[in-house]
């Protein structure tokens, strides 16, 4: 495995990025869990300036109940972090891949969660870079 994130850049400034990612996660069915502000937490905890990251830890409880179901410790790699960070003048998102749970376990139920999960965050991110809604597909 070498990659486990799903990737972009978007030329739109963070804070824009970030309420556009939340708003996108909702129409894909996920939930914003937790939401850690990297920038801050660094500055508190190390006084180290760094350039404004955010993780919002989505969640959509169907498929989470479902992979956890096939195997608890799943719960390990839950919520689905989702990371916005300031890049330059615009902004990066990365997703982790929910495929890579697919190399932790040879579940047929797991790789359909996981099949599902990415369906919807890649959708999500599409819509991000086309500056479209969630298809309608994505939000069954």
């Amino acid at each position: 495995m070498t990659d486990f994130t799903i990737g972009t850049r978007v030329p739109t400034p963070y804070e824009q990025t970030v309420e556009r990612v939340r708003s996108l996660l909702a129409d894909a069915g996920f939930g914003v869990l937790t939401e850690i502000d990297l920038r801050a937490t660094l500055i508190a905890r190390l006084g180290v300036e760094t350039p404004p990251r955010v993780i919002l830890g989505a969640c959509r409880p169907e498929l989470a109940h479902r992979a956890l179901a096939t195997d608890p410790r799943i719960a390990t790699l839950l919520p689905c972090n989702v990371v916005v960070a300031q890049d330059g003048d615009g902004s990066r998102v990365d997703v982790f891949d929910p495929a890579v749970m697919t190399e932790l376990g040879s579940s047929p139920e797991l790789a359909a969660v996981a099949a599902e999960a990415r369906r919807r965050l890649t959708g999500m991110m599409d819509a991000l870079v086309h500056h479209e809604e969630v298809d309608d597909a994505a939000r069954a």
